[in-house]
C-alpha cells in the first residue's frame, strides 16, 4: 500500500493506492491518522481511488480511523470508491457511517 497526501487549505487528502487488507497498511493509516490529530489537522479525505482490493480488515481500518478522528472532535470523509471498494461499502452498509463521495472534489467541498 502506498500512501502520499495534499493539503487543500486546511484539508488533507489522503491517496491510498494498493490493496488494503490488514497488516501492515493498518499500521501506516493509523500512524498517518495519529500524526494528522498530532498536528492539529481535524478535516481528511481519504481518496480511494487507486484501492485495488480491499477485505474485511481493510475496512476495518477505515472504521478504526474514523472512529479516532471522531473521539478527538475531528472529520474524516471518504472519495472517489473504485466500483469493488463501493460495493464492499455498501454491502457491509457502512455507506451510513461514511460521509462518502464519488469524487475528491465533491468531498473537498462538503467541508
Amino acid at each position: 500500500m502506498k500512501l502520499s497526501q495534499e493539503q487543500k487549505e486546511d484539508i488533507i487528502l489522503l491517496h491510498l493506492e494498493g490493496d488494503m487488507m490488514g497488516g501492515p497498511e493498518a499500521t501506516q493509516i493509523m500512524e498517518e491518522v495519529q500524526n494528522f490529530l498530532d498536528r492539529q489537522i481535524m478535516k481528511v479525505v481519504i481518496d480511494l481511488g487507486k484501492v485495488a482490493r480491499m477485505n474485511s480488515s481493510g475496512l476495518g481500518i477505515l472504521i478504526n480511523a474514523l472512529t479516532t478522528f471522531k473521539q478527538n472532535g475531528g472529520v474524516l470523509k471518504l472519495a472517489n470508491p473504485t466500483p469493488v471498494v463501493n460495493k464492499l461499502l455498501t454491502l457491509s452498509r457502512l455507506t451510513t457511517i461514511f460521509e462518502c463521495y464519488n469524487s475528491v472534489d465533491e468531498a473537498l467541498s462538503s467541508f
